[in-house]
């Protein structure tokens, strides 16, 4: 009878899955039996392989494990948070982005951090702006810079233990801090274009990196947009926390907070509220009832 092991997907390409275990890294094959029972590998999974004695580093997969959640963009399984990270400029940072996946990743119930690079060329204080937004809804920001290490120690000790989902923009140095937190990445960095003013991708797939210990990041493909999917353009405001402690005040109950007179989350707008991210629910709540025609 082959030898069976546990590991964990760190990587598929191509119908091929690098699986971690005690013996090393090995490269699985998923067995029929995994479609009978309607299971898709995802990096991130908790699996069962069987060893192939003939053909050494290589194994079937056979079996996975229950898994405490699982994201559907990415599809990876068994996350503890999410990173998303943005730079002060080279590119510009888009809120409007960062808006988006923070909705995503509330309607996975995952929690977020956000992570500023670049910071030692931040001569108009981009890094405070959106400091001062998001965390006052709660969110924690990590300012680092990947030239001058600052900041490092403190992401690093927040993402500790865990498994982290991290996103962001092409070239916003996402592997060059990687790299930082996991040396045994050796990921390429690409160069930014300056025609364009965008780097250029170098992650081509999810894959789980090992920083340290029992601390992983699963590094994602580099994004430029992010659609929004099913959820209600009424139910859009449930995302804005912010809102909330407003909505009781505004005199009708069905309020969207767009078109109405006597709302009491646009008289907050500019104050309590940032402007930036009510533009960007108006947008949306535009954008998601536009989709409802079709």
């Amino acid at each position: 009878m082959a030898e069976t092991l546990k590991g964990k997907i760190i990587k598929g390409v191509g119908g091929k899955y690098s699986v971690r275990t005690d013996v090393g890294d090995l490269i699985c094959h998923a067995k029929g039996i995994l479609r009978h029972k309607s299971l898709k590998p995802l990096i991130g999974d908790d699996c069962v392989v069987e060893l192939l004695p003939d053909e050494p580093g290589c194994a079937n997969l056979i079996d996975i494990l229950p898994r405490k959640n699982e994201l559907i963009r990415p599809a990876v399984a068994n996350i503890d948070g999410a990173l998303i990270e943005f730079a002060v400029k080279d590119p510009a940072p888009s809120l409007n982005l960062l808006d988006r996946f923070l909705i995503l990743m509330e309607k996975q119930n995952i929690p977020v951090i956000i992570c500023v690079n670049k910071i030692d060329i931040d001569r108009d204080n981009i890094c405070g702006k959106i400091t001062d937004i998001y965390t006052k809804i709660g969110y924690k920001v990590f300012p680092v810079s990947t030239y001058t290490r600052e900041g490092i120690d403190a992401l690093k000790a927040e993402i500790y233990g865990k498994t982290t989902v991290w996103a962001g923009p092409s070239g916003v140095g996402k592997s060059s801090l990687i790299n930082m937190l996991s040396p045994e990445a050796l990921m390429e960095t690409g160069e930014i274009s300056k025609k364009i003013g965008r780097g250029k991708n170098t992650t081509r797939h999810t894959q789980l990196l090992c920083c340290e210990g029992d601390t992983f990041v699963l590094d994602t493909p580099g994004f430029s947009s992010i659609e929004l999917f099913d959820i209600e353009a009424e139910d859009l405001m449930n995302y804005f926390e912010e809102f909330s402690q407003f909505i009781p005040e505004c005199r009708f109950s069905g309020c969207i907070h767009i078109g109405e007179k006597q709302c009491a989350v646009k008289e907050h707008v500019g104050r309590d509220i940032s402007q930036d991210r009510y533009d960007n629910y108006v947008l949306f709540y535009n954008e998601l009832k536009s989709r409802r025609k079709y």
